[in-house]
């Protein structure tokens, strides 16, 4: 079935290479469709083009569908059904006649479309927020506990002055609230009702824009019916950006770890269980795990690049070319929130090694220590340095090993909560609240 079918029918080679991998993808649109579906009937009657009896039974029929998507995962796209939209007005056309085929009345697959993405990823930015926030609670917990312990810091991979665990554990919490910022910006652009636009144009229908708007819990309007078509494709790059941003910070987290817990370092290490040998080494324990977290971040940070390179040459309206964006946005949605699962279940058991500073190669860490304690004294900041430089060069430089740093955000002065109020500031005021009470009411029986 094809909503488009004017009775002529289509190259089968045709077919195959157009349809592409919707209908595999489309599973994951159908709850989504049906809400949208739910709302665009609640409205069809509110201005005289359903009666109240069929949108009486459209209604238990779509939520009977629903039941099959979200609990009993009994729903299929059949073979031969080009999409989740077909199949589902197939659905009720044969359940109910007459009643089914008026569902379609004021809208397009467009827009129909449009509306199940958006409401789809305003549910998946939401799931995101909440791993990236259980991984944001662990690394926080963990730089509290470790706050004591020191370790290097490194410029240009050199030894360079000391840092600790409390700071860099706190350092990828802090990051993760401005890739919260982020995604915060994708929640706000998919939280624009586009229904209604049809296929781009608007509709002769009265249709109730407001009302869906409400309905489906969005913050607002796409108003232009030509910007709301528009959207596919900006809405997924945001998307994308967000993913892109927060895998830059996992990414570079992995490496660190992978570079740490090597035997030249070890800073860290981890149970075995979490490690991989190796089939001719048998004193190895590899961190697989985080290298192929790198490589996974990795390949997440180019999503933004490819959904460009897809739209950046679209004018105005709709073209098939948008179809393929699916295929890169949502196995990448499913790739990020595997990795932040497994990034915070394997960070969880880091081991940490006490007493790193002790080894005379990070003797130099503490240069800047001396110099600063000489212009305590009154010494000008350059004759200082030129002090320790000179006993560095002659081989008379013997640090004390001590630490003084109490400024905010640094070895002394954490900021933990600074940071968690950064972070939540932003969780709040997404206001998931509001869109489950929106859709909570638009299921009741």
């Amino acid at each position: 079935m094809k909503l488009w079918d004017k009775g002529t029918p289509l190259n089968a080679i045709i077919e195959q290479f157009t349809v592409g991998k919707d209908r595999e993808l489309d599973l994951s649109l159908a709850r989504w469709d049906i809400l949208g579906s739910l709302a665009h009937i609640t409205m069809l009657e509110s201005i005289g083009l359903m009666e109240k009896e069929e949108l009486r039974v459209l209604k238990k029929e779509l939520i009977r569908i629903l039941k099959e998507v979200v609990g009993q995962g009994k729903f299929t796209i059949e073979e031969g059904v080009e999409d989740v939209h077909s199949q589902i007005e197939m659905m009720l056309t044969a359940a109910l006649g007459d009643a089914g085929k008026k569902i379609h009345s004021g809208r397009s697959r467009n827009d129909q479309v449009l509306v199940d993405l958006k409401l789809f990823f305003r549910h998946e930015i939401r799931e995101l927020a909440g791993l990236t926030t259980t991984l944001f609670e662990t690394l926080t917990q963990l730089s509290e506990k470790h706050r004591e312990v020191l370790m290097p810091g490194y410029t240009h991979m050199q030894v360079a002055m000391p840092s600790s665990f409390g700071l860099w554990f706190g350092a990828y919490a802090e990051s993760l609230s401005d890739d919260l910022h982020l995604l915060q910006a994708a929640y706000k652009i998919s939280n624009q009702n586009p229904l209604g636009s049809a296929a781009g144009y608007g509709s002769s229908f009265p249709l109730n824009r407001t009302l869906t708007t409400n309905l489906l819990g969005f913050e607002d309007l796409s108003y232009n019916v030509v910007y709301a078509q528009m959207g596919r494709g900006k809405t997924e790059r945001s998307l994308a950006f967000a993913l892109a941003s927060l895998a830059g910070t996992l990414g570079k987290f992995a490496m660190d770890i992978c570079l740490y817990n090597g035997q030249n370092f070890n800073f860290f290490r981890f149970p075995k269980e979490l490690t991989t040998g190796s089939s001719i080494m048998p004193h190895k324990a590899n961190p697989d795990v985080f290298e192929l977290l790198r490589a996974r971040c990795n390949r997440l940070q180019a999503l933004p690049n490819t959904i460009g390179m897809i739209t950046g040459n679209l004018p105005a309206g709709y073209h098939r070319d948008l179809q393929l964006i699916k295929e890169e946005i949502l196995p990448a949605i499913d790739e990020m929130k595997a990795c932040l699962e497994v990034f915070n279940f394997s960070i969880r058991q880091i081991e940490v090694n006490d007493d790193i500073l002790r080894e005379e190669k990070y003797d130099y860490l503490f240069t800047v220590e001396e110099v600063n304690e000489w212009v305590l004294k009154g010494v000008p900041f350059r004759e200082a340095y030129r002090k320790v430089g000179e006993k560095i060069a002659a081989g008379n430089y013997h640090p004390e090993r001590k630490i003084a740093h109490q400024h905010e955000g640094s070895i002394g002065h954490l900021c933990t909560e600074e940071i968690k109020n950064k972070f939540y500031s932003v969780i709040s005021n997404m206001h998931f609240s509001k869109v489950d009470e929106a859709l909570g009411a638009l299921i009741e029986e």
